[in-house]
């Protein structure tokens, strides 16, 4: 047995792959992950600029379509066919499950995630755009995101809620989703199993920005408290996703099949080369929780990771550490408000630099 078989099995955490190529998925090296463990895929606009300004795999196609569609049609025809081939090699895995994994993640256009119309219509439309049972679609976590999300759950669709960085934008993500399925279930749909979702946190990212904080402070007492504070935020979002799928209000939901909102552990490679590479998988494991790992990550947990309940070790003590912050001026509220700025920022840029490049590519032709 792998050990990311392992991980799910009796870690009840599953491995799901953050990145997606064309020719992984022709050439069989998805299918292969899939054999070893991965039970899901995410993409982003920047894993596929760099999948498709980095191949040759996708220029038939592009030039087939240029011929009727603009570029960015283009560009969203080639992101349907790599997502539903993944999502074809996924299928059994989603059909063993019962629909739990086995999903691709495909993420809304980043010009709207600030318009919550927008994204209801845009995830709509991949909806009817890439048929399977198993797509997810991404809507970021910002307030118009909350809007978008409890009205596509309300529709049935399963949803994966991203660029979260803070506890209390993650609280505010698993109310959308009970008050989606609540709003489904009120106007008489008494089936909430076919929808699934997850929470995506993110990790490293939180430690990048307050270990630089922490440098600037230069004491020893703040040199000492880097590279804590990220999975000791994951940890306390765990207790809070503990909480909010239990008792009265979600007993009712779980009688109509719902199915919990995992949460799923996201920029989980590190970036800082002095701590360990699996620090924000090994310090993560958890039941009911997802872990989306970009290859290299994937393949070091493949090789050296440590299968064991780690993700409620210390509730307190994660609880502790990040209220220590605070006597250093650090606010985790300002914090996760700059790294949601910045996570959509790249993402924007990722989407259209890859445009001027498909126009200049098709003005080529």
């Amino acid at each position: 047995m792998t050990l990311l078989i392992d991980l799910y099995r009796n870690g009840g955490q599953s491995p799901w792959l953050d990145n997606l190529r064309r020719d992984w998925i022709e050439d069989g090296q998805l299918a292969s992950l899939v054999e070893r463990g991965v039970r899901g895929v995410t993409s982003n606009p920047t894993i596929f600029a760099k999948a498709i300004s980095g191949s040759t795999r996708y220029d038939e196609q592009f030039r087939s379509l240029i011929q009727t569609v603009t570029p960015a049609e283009a560009y969203w025809e080639l992101v349907a066919t790599d997502i539903a081939g993944a999502m074809n090699t996924l299928l059994h895995v989603f059909q063993s499950s019962n629909g739990v994994d086995g999903y691709v993640s495909v993420e809304v256009a980043p010009s709207l995630a600030h318009d919550a119309a927008g994204t209801i219509t845009a995830a709509r439309e991949l909806r009817a755009r890439i048929a399977g049972p198993n797509l997810m679609v991404k809507v970021p976590g910002t307030e118009a995101g909350l809007v978008a999300l409890r009205q596509l759950v309300a529709d049935g669709l399963s949803i994966n809620v991203t660029l979260l960085f803070s506890i209390e934008r993650y609280d505010d993500v698993v109310e959308a989703y009970l008050s989606g399925l609540e709003d489904r279930l009120d106007a008489g749909v008494t089936d909430l199993s076919s929808i699934a979702g997850v929470s995506s946190f993110f990790v490293s990212r939180v430690d990048s920005a307050i270990d630089a904080l922490l440098s600037a402070v230069n004491s020893e007492e703040a040199l000492a408290a880097r590279g804590k504070a990220a999975v000791a935020q994951a940890q306390v979002v765990y207790q809070h996703f503990l909480a909010a799928f239990s008792g009265p209000r979600w007993e009712r939901l779980k009688a109509a099949g719902a199915q919990v909102q995992r949460p799923l552990w996201a920029s989980t490679s590190t970036k800082d080369p002095s701590y360990p590479d699996l620090l924000y998988v090994d310090s993560l494991i958890g039941p009911a929780t997802v872990n989306t790992l970009p290859d290299a990550t994937l393949e070091a947990f493949a090789d050296h990771g440590t299968v064991a309940r780690t993700i409620d070790a210390d509730p307190t003590l994660a609880e502790q550490q990040l209220a220590h912050l605070s006597q250093f001026g650090i606010s985790l509220a300002d914090v996760a408000a700059t790294l949601e700025r910045e996570g959509l920022a790249s993402f924007s840029q990722s989407f259209d630099d890859l445009l001027v490049e498909l126009e200049a590519k098709a003005a080529s032709l």
